[in-house]
């Protein structure tokens, strides 16, 4: 049995793996909950998996949320809680899918606590990808992808050595714009929100929606395979796969390709990190490539997403650039959600921020934290 933290509970990966753990009720166990502001969701969770912890953001909420629970769940809250969750010595295994930075400390304090973590935040691995799995090998523990890419390089890896592996190959829907016939650079000023968020393959959150629209969000994935996998960014490519059946791809030394196929469904590699090492019997994802027909690829429009060449950079210079990259595209996307900048002008901004930044290399994690608030201060102005 597998005693799961759950962090970022109502959004939609911690939805589903809540589904995981009620298709898994004699492997998982959800032993604690948090949310962010969502009160009426976590007691409805807290109601059903009867968690021995809950946090959320503020203290307000925390109060409703003792009020409407039985005495024996502690509630905490802000990021105090956050940190007191991923540290409770009745759980194995952390899942951290919270949007943003605020995920970064209660990962380090899990991995400190001798916890595995399973990341679903792309921002922890970008913005200290060197610190995490320092101390992830100091204290012996694992850090388990969670995104259907890093999960899919994860299992064609199997242990394979580094120096084994001549290109990661990440797979990328292409997103609502990928057809360039229909979508030429031209009319990208006329994007609007409720075009970027039609996503052809996932159902998922705003922010990560947009990501994929950008292309900024397999810009993230780069430099966290970077990291995740320890590969140079020059052997981290991309490759566009409309149908998301291949979830990525691993080019070995002798030329030889592994890939990792399924119908597009979170909860695959949700269970997968939580019950790693063991593969667990499940029916909820059913793949049938006959269904499918053809498979296709396509090398990415670099003109049209720039977001690509831009992490690149990031990656190969690392320091606190890559945290500046992340960042100034959160303050810029949420502008864009705000209808205060185009489409073309998320790119653009990260852009001018990345040029102003002076690189701290090799930076300690408040280096890292300072980067952040300075990013996002000149991308806000």
């Amino acid at each position: 049995m597998k005693r799961i933290v759950l962090l970022g509970s109502t959004g939609s990966i911690g939805q589903s793996t809540l589904k995981v753990a009620r298709d898994l009720p004699g492997k998982i166990q959800i032993v604690a909950l948090a949310a962010g502001s969502n009160v009426d969701e976590l007691v409805n969770q807290s109601n059903e998996f009867k968690p021995i912890a809950v946090s959320i953001a503020s203290p307000e909420a925390a109060s409703n949320l003792q009020s409407r629970l039985p005495d024996t769940t502690r509630v905490h809250c802000g990021a105090e809680g956050l940190i007191t969750l991923a540290t409770l010595p009745e759980a194995d295994i952390v899942l951290i899918a919270i949007v943003g930075t605020a995920g970064l400390q209660p990962a380090l304090a899990a991995i400190r606590a001798g916890k595995d973590i399973a990341v679903a935040s792309k921002e922890i691995l970008v913005m200290a990808g060197e610190t995490v799995m320092a101390e992830a090998r100091k204290h012996g523990v694992n850090v388990l992808a969670v995104d259907s890419e890093h999960s899919a390089i994860f299992q064609c890896l199997d242990g394979k050595s580094p120096n084994s592996v001549r290109n990661l190959w990440l797979t990328a829907s292409g997103g609502p714009f990928r057809d360039k016939s229909q979508w030429p650079i031209e009319k990208f000023e006329a994007i609007t929100l409720e075009n970027a968020l039609k996503h052809p393959s996932w159902v998922m959150g705003r922010k990560i929606t947009i990501d994929s629209a950008t292309l900024f969000n397999k810009g993230l994935e780069m430099i966290e395979a970077r990291w995740l996998f320890d590969i140079g960014m020059d052997r981290v490519q991309v490759v566009v796969h409309p149908q998301s059946v291949i979830h990525s791809m691993v080019e070995f030394v002798d030329g030889s390709i592994i890939a990792q196929l399924s119908t597009p469904d979170m909860c695959l590699p949700i269970q997968y990190a939580l019950t790693y090492p063991e593969r667990v019997g499940s029916d909820r994802v059913q793949t049938s490539l006959s269904k499918y027909g053809n498979l296709t690829f396509e090398e990415p429009d670099t003109e049209r997403f720039p977001a690509l060449n831009l992490a690149r950079r990031a990656g190969e210079v690392g320091g606190t650039l890559p945290a500046v990259f992340n960042a100034a595209n959160e303050v810029a996307v949420e502008a864009f959600c705000n209808h205060r900048i185009t489409f073309p002008q998320i790119t653009k901004t990260v852009t001018r921020v990345m040029d102003c930044h002076q690189t701290v290399n090799q930076p300690s994690l408040e280096q890292i934290l300072v980067a952040d608030r300075w990013a996002r201060s000149t991308a806000s102005s």
